[in-house]
């Protein structure tokens, strides 16, 4: 792999048993679990909070609680940090307006809510656009010195769908001894460590089984510890749910997200995270879904982090999409194929220089870095795509040929058919209009000089987004949309702001989402009004 993507890559798939539950019997959450017996409990203990989850949500909660004067506990089931992705965005960074980047908030709402098919609680979407930039700049503040912000410049640059450059990353300053990681890995210690110099008890590998209720109001959590006993947290002010989505779990991938179990990887990290506990625990207590299907993203991890906009062919070595657009619709394309778990970009030896030429007019992920500058050319001393693509010819994701026949024959795909294609496009690029498929003519460029590439690339699931219902100041809501007393969730436990597709016309929102629901949470706590 190369040294860009080694700093960069940070999504990490596993393989996935994706079997689903036997059609007609009811899903198991359905049934509450048995109240724990008084007698299996070590100790009660009192704060006034309780976060159950500790990843991006779940630590910026309790940085801010611990900020605001109040005693936090939180409860981990794993053993480290847990992130995905390295992207935070903002609607309106400092940043940005540096960059000569100022975002219009009332045409990006419509754009969200287009994309979104309209089905999003505008108000939340709303305490997103005007807040997010006010949770960023709370982050770089904790961060300080110690680290250094940039405008990502990988966002999607077509006619119909364009990605916004409201997008950040951040690593630690190379002398920096505060922190050991970058990106959202970063993100998380930075809150881990202000929360635990301001006192916050912050629990690993512990896991909450129960939400406990007196008088209709959630008043503690019961939590397996790492020594093996039960112990009970009290909150004197509420119980704040971070758990994450449920893309681990196939049962309720089926319920509430089928699609997310079409693809044979699966993005959920560590192993046996993101099953939903935070689901089930808000659900138990009473707490109201939103109605699914629910949001998804599907990213193209599977294989190589490339696809670029050349010739893309599916595994009958055909033609099957406008190659020009963005990460979600090659994703479920590539899905709705035959043995649709991978597909090829097709190219030759002029691939580098016709992407230094030409990729200022498509752009986006997997077709930059992921760690592109915003203003930098796409040949730039940062790209190590050369690189990627020798390393992926050696690990077997990308096939090279000095003819389209051995190509074919590497890629495993019937030859003719690869010959028929690549002829066609080849005709369509001479003829300067894409007459099949409608791809830009600027995009569309020859396959004529040795040697040949098949790269291979495929989608991943990587999260689930639905969830609890909540209101702005992140309560959980019941049936009737009432709040649920005592209850908040923040993170992708959290419904109301996606619908249909993952928005990635601003790339890493869902970690600026994280943050801004934290704080809001924070608030509601603070003013005991959960």
């Amino acid at each position: 792999m190369a040294e860009e993507e080694k700093k960069f890559n940070f999504f990490q798939i596993d393989s996935m048993d994706n079997a689903a539950p036997k059609p007609g019997r009811r899903w198991s959450w359905e049934t509450p679990p048995e109240p724990i017996p008084e007698s299996e409990i070590a100790e009660t203990l009192e704060t006034d909070v309780v976060i159950i989850g500790g990843g991006m949500a779940g630590l910026a909660t309790a940085a801010r609680c611990t900020e605001l004067g109040l005693r936090a506990t939180l409860i981990e089931k794993t053993k480290g940090l847990v992130s995905h992705g390295a992207h935070i965005a903002t609607v309106g960074s400092k940043i940005q307006r540096d960059a000569g980047v100022f975002m219009d908030k009332q045409q990006f709402a419509r754009d969200w809510l287009h994309i979104c098919g309209s089905r999003v609680n505008e108000d939340l979407l709303w305490l997103y656009i005007n807040r997010s930039e006010e949770a960023f700049d709370w982050l770089l503040e904790l961060g300080g010195d110690d680290i250094i912000p940039t405008l990502f410049g990988g966002n999607y640059r077509g006619p119909d769908f364009t990605e916004y450059a409201g997008t950040h990353f951040i690593m630690k300053k190379p002398e920096s001894t505060k922190y050991k990681y970058g990106g959202g890995l970063l993100i998380c210690e930075i809150f881990e460590k202000e929360a635990a110099d301001r006192g916050a008890v912050l629990l690993r590998n512990t896991n909450a089984e129960r939400l406990e209720k007196i008088d209709g109001r959630v008043v503690s959590a019961i939590a397996k510890c790492e020594d093996g006993k039960l112990r009970r947290y009290k909150a004197k002010r509420g119980v704040v749910l971070a758990t994450g989505d449920i893309g681990g779990d196939a049962e309720m991938l089926e319920a509430f997200c089928p699609l997310g179990l079409r693809p044979k990887r699966n993005g959920s990290f560590p192993k046996g995270s993101n099953m939903g506990e935070g689901h089930k625990l808000g659900y138990w207590a009473g707490g109201a879904f939103e109605q699914a299907p629910w949001a998804l993203s599907l990213h193209l991890i599977a294989y190589a982090m490339y696809t670029f906009f050349f010739l893309h062919v599916n595994r009958q070595g055909k033609r099957f999409m406008n190659e020009d657009t963005w990460v979600q619709a090659k994703a479920i394309r590539c899905l709705m194929q035959k043995d649709g778990d991978w597909a090829f970009s097709v190219f030759d030896s002029k691939w580098y220089e016709e992407l230094s030429e030409l990729a200022i007019h498509s752009g986006g992920q997997f077709v930059d870095s992921l760690g592109a500058m915003y203003g930098q050319p796409w040949d730039n001393p940062y790209n190590n795509s050369r690189e990627a693509i020798e390393n992926y010819v050696k690990n077997g994701l990308c096939f090279r040929a000095d003819t389209i026949e051995e190509l074919a024959a590497q890629m495993d795909v019937p030859v003719e058919n690869l010959v028929k294609t690549v002829a066609r496009y080849n005709e369509l690029h001479k003829k300067g209009n894409d007459d099949d498929y409608g791809k830009r003519s600027i995009l569309l460029t020859s396959i004529d000089k040795p040697p040949y590439y098949g790269l291979k690339w495929g989608p991943a699931l990587l999260t689930v987004f639905g969830g609890l219902l909540t209101d702005t100041k992140m309560r959980v809501l019941d049936e009737e949309q009432e709040p649920v007393p005592g209850l908040l969730a923040v993170g992708n436990v959290a419904g109301g702001l996606y619908g249909v597709d993952y928005p990635l016309l601003l790339n890493g929102n869902s970690h600026g989402r994280a943050i801004t629901w934290a704080r809001s949470a924070a608030e509601t706590l603070v003013a005991d009004e959960a």
